[in-house]
């Protein structure tokens, strides 16, 4: 049955194989059961329904893959576009969770459509690849300094707008978490650096451990009324049936409150990330398991993208945001995984983890911030991919990584990103290099600031 449905002796693997490397994968992304809730709170959403929605849209996600295109990747809500979704669309444009997850919907169903035809590829091969390196670096830097913030290492500033934490103000709460993330970060990075499998997923339990040994000896102080909560879980105040917080509020959306334009803005951001997101960790973890043919292209990439579509429209029905295939793929596949059979096993393992969802959501955002530091650290390092001796392509792909952690914004980042290339590549006598779909956007994004 398995090798009928799997052709594991085709690709040259077995049943244990891909069991053990479907649980590593796993172990490599679960993670974000901790982080994505730790985000999208910030949006009003109800943290334990969040918890659930990120574990069932990762089992649906990673199930349509292993089933659709027989590959062993992983899906679940992305880093990047969730702190887009909670910090610009809930925070800064100030629309409700339920509007945005309304965007995520759309976004999807929009995907579908795309991938069922060549669109998707063509909208890729459109937008020059140094910009592209440039999103993926300013997400980083994004995600980092959220961390940072959600760490309570950065603070606010009058003078300066942030600034460094002054440890021994209010040590008992906001000093010791600021610590004990530090102390977080460190050891992530440590555990990857010696190549321990887990290393993130194992750097968030031990720092939340910590946490808890500091609450039992009173070096942190629980105080409600400061956001500084029990760091011990406690099963039952935790009801599996608080995932009906968020299921289908996407269709309850105020829709009088949606400005159009504002919204089809929304939309094309989640849409241009997921795109580039998507296509590069796929081609990364192919090109890595030597799945590319002689051309590059990957077999079978629109079932992928197809499933990665399927799991962001479900993903925003259940109450979550963009559903996207996780880089974090790559160490599967670096174990030996060829064939959806690792990513059933590693889907039903996200299924389980439903169970211990009391255990995710006691786990403090001081703990969960080394993550956002150490994963915005993976995103930078496609930066050394940059062509600086280009300049009319290493100066967009800058401006883009800059201003997206500046202006708190990933759409505003990539607008100025691809503002900045048609207008520096026209004015330089580099016309040829823009495409028809670059002129397009770029109109659209200064329309924007001229309009909204």
């Amino acid at each position: 049955m398995l090798e009928k449905w799997f052709k594991l002796k085709e690709n040259n693997t077995n049943v244990k194989t891909e069991v053990v490397v479907g649980v590593t994968t796993f172990m490599t992304m679960a993670y974000i059961l901790a982080v994505n809730p730790s985000i999208l709170s910030a949006s009003g959403m109800d943290s334990n329904a969040i918890l659930m929605a990120t574990a069932l849209a990762a089992f649906i996600g990673t199930m349509a893959m292993a089933l659709l295109a027989n590959y062993p990747f992983a899906l679940a809500p992305g880093l990047g576009l969730n702190a887009y979704f909670a910090y610009t669309v809930c925070g800064s444009m100030g629309y409700s969770w339920q509007i945005a997850l309304l965007a995520v919907f759309v976004e999807g169903l929009i995907f579908i459509v795309l991938s069922v035809t060549n669109v998707r590829e063509a909208i890729f091969n459109a937008i020059p690849l140094q910009l592209k390196k440039g999103v993926s670096v300013g997400i980083g830097l994004f995600i980092a300094f959220i961390g940072f913030q959600n760490a309570g290492i950065v603070v606010n500033s009058d003078s300066t707008l942030v600034t460094v934490i002054n440890f021994r103000t209010d040590f008992h709460t906001a000093g010791i978490s600021a610590l004990l993330a530090v102390i977080g970060i460190f050891l992530i990075a440590i555990l990857y650096i010696k190549g321990i499998k887990g290393s993130i997923l194992i750097g968030i339990f031990a720092t939340w451990i910590l946490g808890v040994i500091c609450q039992l000896t009173g070096l942190y102080t629980v105080t409600p009324e400061a956001g500084y909560y029990s760091l011990i879980p406690s099963f039952s105040s935790f009801s599996i049936t608080s995932i009906g917080l968020t299921f289908g509020q996407c269709f309850k959306a105020d829709f009088g409150a949606i400005k159009i334009v504002d919204f089809l803005v929304i939309i094309f951001a989640f849409l241009f990330v997921d795109i580039f997101d998507t296509l590069g960790t796929l081609i990364g973890c192919a090109d890595k398991a030597k799945m590319l043919d002689k051309d590059g292209r990957l077999p079978r990439i629109k079932q992928a993208l197809l499933a990665d579509a399927v799991a962001t429209s479900a993903g925003a029905v259940l109450g979550t945001s963009t559903t996207t295939t996780f880089v974090e793929s790559s160490s599967g596949v670096a174990e030996g995984g060829r064939t959806g059979l690792t990513a059933v096993v590693t889907g039903f393992l996200f299924l389980l983890s439903i169970f211990l969802a009391p255990i995710f959501t006691a786990i403090p955002s001081f703990a969960t911030a080394p993550a956002l530091v150490f994963v915005g650290f993976l995103m930078i390092t496609a930066v050394a991919q940059i062509d600086f001796d280009d300049l009319s392509e290493a100066i967009p792909a800058y401006l883009c990584l800059l201003t997206m952690p500046l202006m708190y914004s990933i759409s505003e980042g990539m607008a100025v990103g691809i503002i900045a290339y048609v207008v520096i590549n026209l004015v330089c006598g580099k016309a040829k290099k823009i495409t028809p779909l670059m002129y397009i956007l770029a109109l659209l994004f200064v329309c924007k600031y001229i309009f909204l």
